[in-house]
């Protein structure tokens, strides 16, 4: 494992997972060395995460002074880390109690910070913290679990000599949203992964000064997301919510079912809005509670032009063509709900995606913008369309469904085996909806008043292309043009997708 001195001469150790732009990672528990944190779910498929082991943990030194275990003396170890790694600026990640040693870095080096994540983390060092009736309440939320009578009842037994790695081990099964096989397994590592002489001086008397910390982070121009568990009792949402407004540029997420430990909980759920946060070509929106993730290129007064991708993929899909068109165009690609890196409410269908785009649509303020769309995304697009007419200024429907009952109906699909890059749940519903679509779907079609291209792929797509043809007619005014290469045209020829929405006027 690679090693740095750090400024009292203490040799401290971290490793790295993962390729691209560096991710530093600090551990919390207080004082249990990163192994406990993983790959953060996957996080390392994204990013080169750069894990520290506090000193005196894991395969760091001890030091020589054990008052430098304490939260803000460790501020320059993490300043030391940056040195050696040879950045000028540094993507932060703290989690739980090392949420207060990436808060007291970014105050004391503001300028070295480009963005923060702050996972599950209790503001002590922002003077935001909860009482022991508070966190005994909370825990409530679990009191439908068959383990939670006698994890309640050792939780009553805790008092102020109660030793620090019972208090642990008793706590444990209130930190994860399930308590189940792989929570166990994690949490039972927390016994040998901790300092437990070190642990009690990190939060120790004069590590904290709120105040002049507040008054630091207040001019802290870099993006912070602070990640919340909905079952984390430390701290629970409305905690997190406090310490979110103190940061001038702040982002708040909470992760539905999750505890204290998300990425356990649910690593895809953790990974997708983290991603999203740390990507510097992606942003995201809420639309109805449902967080999306959308990509933008090109000059901020060009002409906008919205990307809408297909069933199973996301804004990915377009980056050939979004290169071109932003030379010329605001590009927006956006990922639809259950794909990418925007949520996975689980409510899908072709009417949630219709509502969905409209609400992006109005959300950033691009009504009148052209939407260029895909299969299942130019469904919606063209069901929007017809509900909303005006909104959408030009509307390019590629390989769109329309709407005629399948004959024969598929069958329920059976799920791949390994992670997808979309909700499988999307596949079961909206293969129904295409069995048995509403005829309301096919009749409204004359309503659409805006220009409309109908591309459509040739006989070797799955589409039947006399159906595309009927949607072209059927549209008013509607061009249609085909370009002989399948379902997927924008991929696949890219140069005569190019030619043809240029040509229809973009």
């Amino acid at each position: 494992m690679p090693t740095f001195t750090s400024f009292d001469g203490t040799e401290l150790s971290y490793r790295v997972q993962g390729e691209g732009e560096p991710l530093v990672c600090l551990a919390g528990g207080p004082m249990r060395h990163a192994a406990y944190l993983g790959d953060l779910g996957g996080l390392a498929a994204h990013r080169a995460l750069v894990l520290l082991d506090a000193r005196g943990t894991g395969a760091s030194a001890e030091p020589a002074d054990p008052g430098t275990y304490r939260c803000d003396r460790q501020v320059g170890d993490v300043e030391a880390l940056r040195a050696h790694l040879g950045l000028e600026r540094i993507d932060l990640l703290g989690h739980s109690a090392a949420g207060n040693l990436a808060v007291l870095y970014a105050a004391a080096h503001p300028e070295r910070i480009r963005s923060l994540v702050l996972v599950t983390s209790l503001g002590r060092a922002l003077g935001v913290t909860a009482t022991d009736e508070e966190w005994d309440k909370s825990v409530e939320v679990f009191g439908d679990q068959e383990w939670y009578p006698e994890a309640r009842a050792a939780l009553d037994t805790i008092g102020p000599d109660t030793p620090l790695r019972r208090v642990y081990e008793i706590t444990a099964p209130f930190a994860y949203g399930r308590w189940d096989a792989a929570a166990q397994e994690h949490a039972a590592a927390t016994d040998h992964e901790t300092n437990w002489e070190a642990a009690p001086v990190y939060h120790g008397e004069g590590a904290y000064d709120p105040e002049t910390t507040r008054r630091a982070i207040g001019a802290l121009t870099a993006p912070v997301l602070i990640l919340a568990g909905e079952y984390d009792a430390g701290p629970t949402p409305a905690k997190a919510a406090e310490a979110a407004a103190l940061f001038p540029h702040a982002e708040l997420v909470v992760q539905p079912g999750a505890g204290h430990f998300p990425w356990v909980d649910d690593a895809e759920a953790f990974v997708r809005p983290v991603a999203a946060f740390l990507d510097p070509a992606v942003r995201t929106v809420t639309v109805d509670g449902v967080r999306l993730a959308y990509r933008v290129a090109g000059p901020e007064d060009a002409r906008p032009v919205v990307l809408v991708h297909g069933r199973g993929n996301d804004s990915t899909t377009w980056t050939e063509i979004t290169a071109d068109l932003a030379a010329d165009h605001r590009v927006y690609a956006v990922d639809l709900r259950g794909h990418g890196l925007s949520d996975r409410p689980g409510a899908y269908g072709f009417e949630d995606f219709r509502d969905e785009l409209g609400g992006f649509l109005k959300a950033l303020g691009l009504t009148g913008a052209t939407v260029v769309s895909h299969s299942m995304g130019a469904a919606a697009a063209y069901l929007l369309a017809q509900r909303e007419p005006g909104l959408i200024g030009r509307l390019v429907l590629e390989e769109a469904p329309a709407f005629v009952p399948l004959d024969p109906p598929r069958p329920v699909a059976e799920r791949p085996e390994g992670p997808l890059a979309f909700d499988w749940e999307i596949v079961r519903t909206t293969d129904a909806q295409l069995n048995a679509p509403d005829p309301a779907w096919r009749e409204e079609l004359p309503a659409i008043t805006a220009p409309t291209l109908v591309l459509a792929g040739g006989p070797t797509s799955h589409v039947p292309q006399e159906q595309l043809s009927a949607l072209a007619d059927t549209i008013p005014g509607a061009r249609l043009v085909t370009i002989e290469t399948g379902h997927l045209i924008h991929n696949a020829r890219p140069a005569e997708f190019l030619a043809a929405i240029r040509e229809f006027g973009l």
